[in-house]
């Protein structure tokens, strides 16, 4: 069998509606994993592509701006599926403005989608893996900015600096519980969280001109990091945050 083979596994993969975690959530079903896809919008295009992909997906409606729907999630994978094998880390939000005229609302907003919510399910559903005996895979879905700086961004910054820093953390502490805790860093992708740059013609500009592969990079183009950290080929690679950005960082 290949390492990378997903087959008899479940993923729970968090913002799977659309986008990065829709390509994440297929990419996992064609490597042969069934999906737990939860978000606050139904799920009906990824479900209809991973059933293409001749696997399963199972609902699950929750808002993970706080941690209150966590406990339930978790219970409602594990009957769906009897066991969770792999955490995706997927859902997030951005806002936007300058430092100077940030508000503390945004500055919560974002920190409690991004950080601390991925913090409390990994949690959980760590529990479950620590409570059976067994191990299982996480993976946070960082950013350029658990890197750098950026611009007018600072919660989207702060959060993603941090989940950085807590996939290291977790990775010391779980790893010898046979549970591999990484991180995937992507780069330019054109997704709704980008459009307003897509449409800022000097900061698409800008960009492009500094991503050595030359184009904004396609969902679909993160899948494979997502099947390699989720798999057997993974098995000794803990606290590593890949870097999937067309070349942006090595410039």
């Amino acid at each position: 069998m290949s390492p990378f083979d997903l087959s008899g596994r479940t993923a729970l993969v968090t913002g799977a509606n659309t986008g990065l975690g829709q390509a994440i959530a297929v990419g996992l079903a064609e490597a042969g994993a069934d999906i737990v896809a939860v978000g606050r919008s139904a799920p009906t295009e990824t479900a209809t592509m991973v059933e293409a992909a001749g696997r399963k997906l199972h609902a699950i409606s929750a808002d993970l701006s706080s941690t209150a729907p966590i406990a339930g999630v978790v219970a409602q994978a594990v009957e769906a599926a009897s066991a969770i094998d792999i955490l995706v880390n997927n859902a997030g939000i951005i806002r936007r403005n300058d430092s100077l005229d940030f508000t503390e609302e945004d500055w919560d907003a974002v920190m409690d989608t991004n950080l601390k919510s991925a913090f409390f399910l990994s949690q959980a559903v760590a529990r479950t893996w620590v409570g059976a005996n067994r191990g299982g895979k996480i993976i946070n879905i960082c950013s350029m900015l658990s890197f750098q700086g950026g611009i007018r961004v600072p919660s989207y910054t702060a959060s993603k600096s941090g989940l950085a820093g807590l996939t290291r953390l977790l990775a010391c502490e779980w790893a010898a519980k046979g549970i591999n805790v990484n991180g995937i860093a992507p780069g330019y992708f054109s997704t709704n969280n980008t459009e307003a740059l897509r449409a800022d013609e000097s900061r698409n500009r800008d960009i492009l001109a500094r991503i050595p592969a030359g184009r904004w990079g396609d969902p679909s183009d993160l899948s494979g990091a997502a099947v390699f950290l989720a798999s057997d080929a993974a098995a000794y690679v803990h606290g590593t945050v890949l870097a999937v950005d067309g070349g942006w960082l090595a410039r």
